[in-house]
């Protein structure tokens, strides 16, 4: 059995759910109470566990954020809710150097199981500061693992993991995905950190992304065979711990590979998986990775420039093209 609901809504459905499993689960941040926070993923959490475990907070990222490494530190579970995921930079010490690193430099004898869920990505019309999709810059913290879900479904089982998990979770939740809605399976279910899921199979090339550009890689393939291409959609779902096994997969499947990001292309994430697959799967490959990112720029507030800022389906479409015109096992069966 199965319900659609939104992504917004399954996010919500797996916070409430662990929390009524532990009572170590709290909620930190701001207007997370009367208000419900700003997206309403905690609305009607205050009167129902009330505010020793939904503790609103002023607008001191840096402050509420460092409290919520020490409750870790002493055993609760912290979600700490930042109201864009931009502003984790004003709170960059106690996520790097104190969560990050803690469980390390203790020998292990002491865990941080504790998530930091961030609103995401552009499309909004909200400008440089609150626009950014900072994936790649939490992925090269080590000690912090990173989660990009895409659909219902896979938001609750992987909000559900991360809260379990002992080690600090950076959650990235794209606005532009919170009213989509999808098929949830009723019931308890958890998705395990660091597994892939294929969207869409394919045996020409593969297209790897994860978050909203899930949606427009789905879209590109569909275009794509209109001229019969057959396009691989691999949704990684979480970065750290990245899922190599289902990208080598997949590679040796199709030969091709298409990167395909929001972010910004220089120093993206994309570029790691592209260098990986360039190092170990070299000679699996008919044509070199191509990537597909955002521009080097600070997100526009107009709508036309904003749009051409990051990755359409048309852009997916011709990188596409582009690699299958390099690729000789392509170019013999056509």
């Amino acid at each position: 059995m199965s319900k659609k609901i939104s992504i917004s809504a399954a996010i919500r459905e797996g916070m409430h759910e662990e929390m009524a499993r532990d009572e170590n689960v709290i909620m930190v941040g701001e207007d997370l109470g009367k208000m419900g926070s700003p997206f309403a993923l905690t609305l009607g959490f205050l009167d129902e566990f009330g505010p020793e475990r939904v503790v609103e907070t002023p607008i001191s990222e840096l402050g509420f954020t460092g409290m919520a490494v020490g409750a870790a530190m002493r055993g609760i579970r912290p979600v700490v809710e930042l109201m864009y995921n931009d502003f984790i930079s004003v709170s960059l010490d106690p996520v790097m150097n104190q969560a990050a690193k803690l469980r390390y430099m203790t020998g292990g004898q002491m865990t941080i199981p504790m998530v930091i869920r961030a609103p995401m990505g552009a499309g909004r019309r909200n400008a440089g500061q609150h626009s950014q999709c900072l994936e790649a810059l939490f992925a090269h913290i080590p000690g912090l693992k990173v989660v990009c879900p895409s659909t219902a479904k896979d938001a609750k089982g992987l909000m559900k993991a991360a809260i379990r998990d002992n080690d600090p979770v950076i959650f990235l939740e794209h606005k532009l995905l919170y009213a989509k809605k999808e098929q949830v399976p009723e019931g308890e279910y958890v998705i395990p950190l660091g597994e892939a899921d294929v969207k869409r199979e394919g045996k020409d090339v593969t297209i790897i992304t994860w978050s909203r550009q899930v949606y427009f890689a789905l879209d590109a393939a569909k275009e794509l065979e209109k001229s019969g291409i057959y396009a691989e959609v691999l949704d990684l779902r979480t970065l750290v711990p990245l899922d190599w096994e289902a990208i080598k997969k997949s590679v040796l499947k199709t030969h091709n590979v298409v990167v395909v990001e929001e972010g910004v292309k220089r120093g993206g994430f994309g570029g790691e998986i592209s260098a990986q697959i360039m190092e170990e799967l070299f000679d699996e490959l008919d044509s070199p990775v191509e990537r597909v990112a955002g521009l080097n720029i600070v997100s526009p507030f107009s709508p036309p420039l904003e749009d051409a800022n990051f990755p359409q389906v048309d852009d997916i479409v011709s990188s596409v093209k582009k690699v299958l015109s390099k690729s000789v096992t392509y170019a013999l069966n056509c």
